[in-house]
């Protein structure tokens, strides 16, 4: 089970009727298929929703479909609470009446109010400062606020989805996370994967980006040449989707018609990366077979490559084949002649 990530709703068994909701959310991800069902599970909550993940994951995209699951007839407004100090959390939030401060010349709606009946989406929670926190947690327990100037207080009749790419538990740990606001905001918590824990949907989304960015430059969708998915199964993606979607638009501009990996020096530079001390330096694969005593058979060779490709792509065939470069279908081929030929035990190898 991945961590922040409560069990599977009963109700969530079999398809997900409503999985339009998800339909910006490219997967085929096991993984990403609970954190729907979760949601699913948690939608018509009035709760605290919280959303973490590396930054590129989709957190924002995962609070729209919320907000589509719950049903709540009010819009979806998001802001995010990156450098904003206390005055400004408060206005922008709570919103003022007219004459509240200088320059108030009149009365403002906050978010809150504007998102009233919907779901109010507040991104970057992790860089909200203590006294923020003290006056969001007011509305998180009483559900009603004050406007700047205003001696009448509000009710709050929205849905709270928050969203940071840190690490929660260290926040609360380092004490920038109030105890009491850690406990309330994260009432439901989601924990989106990195691309690089659902590497089974490279291929997917390396064809939809490659056609979207097509469609952009008014140019034929290119195919994918399978060293490339082989060159980024193996890149750890810190941006995640969102670094992408950027690699295959800047490769797409840059190519005739196939995709290959010089299209994406750009990204993967291997002089970004510092070098690896001398004694660390990876055996190449021939260098592997010369260090061997005996060499195996073709086919035992074969097999172990196949096994590692599908460990590689947690199972998907399609990216086991793209990793080996040859067709999904030519991979399913060798999978089950080799089932056929499998002897009963060890021993008879």
């Amino acid at each position: 089970m991945m961590r922040g990530v409560l069990p599977e709703c009963p109700k969530a068994a079999g398809p997900l009727p409503d999985s339009q909701a998800f339909a910006g959310i490219l997967t085929r991800s096991p993984g990403m298929r609970q954190v729907f069902s979760y949601c699913r599970c948690v939608a018509r909550s009035q709760e605290p929703v919280l959303v973490t993940g590396e930054t590129g994951t989709g957190k924002e995209l995962l609070a729209q479909a919320l907000h589509r699951l719950s049903g709540n007839p009010g819009p979806f407004v998001a802001v995010n609470l990156a450098g904003l100090d206390d005055s400004a959390f408060s206005d922008t939030l709570f919103g003022h009446v007219r004459g509240a401060f200088t320059g108030a010349a009149s009365a403002r709606a906050g978010l809150i109010s504007q998102a009233e009946g919907g779901t109010l989406f507040l991104d970057e929670i992790g860089e909200l400062n203590h006294a923020s926190q003290i006056k969001l947690l007011r509305v998180l327990q009483e559900r009603d606020y004050l406007p700047l100037g205003s001696d009448t207080r509000k009710k709050a009749q929205v849905k709270l989805v928050a969203a940071t790419n840190r690490d929660i538990h260290v926040l609360r740990d380092r004490g920038l996370f109030r105890e009491d606001f850690y406990y309330r905001i994260r009432t439901h918590h989601v924990r989106l994967p990195p691309l690089r824990e659902r590497r089974e949907d490279l291929p997917l989304l390396m064809e939809i980006f490659a056609a979207q960015a097509a469609h952009h430059f008014c140019k034929p969708t290119p195919g994918i040449a399978p060293e490339v998915y082989a060159r980024l199964a193996g890149h750890r993606f810190p941006g995640n989707v969102r670094e992408l979607r950027a690699m295959l638009f800047d490769a797409v501009a840059r190519a005739a018609d196939t995709l290959r990996p010089e299209h994406f020096a750009e990204f993967l530079d291997p002089t970004r990366i510092p070098p690896a001390a001398p004694s660390s330096r990876p055996l190449s694969f021939a260098e592997m077979l010369r260090n061997l005593a005996i060499l195996p058979p073709l086919r035992q060779a074969a097999d172990a490559l196949v096994t590692e490709a599908l460990l590689r792509a947690n199972g998907s065939h399609r990216a086991a084949a793209a990793l080996l470069g040859f067709t999904r279908q030519a991979l399913e081929k060798r999978l089950t002649r080799r089932m056929r030929a499998r002897p009963p035990s060890p021993e008879s190898d």
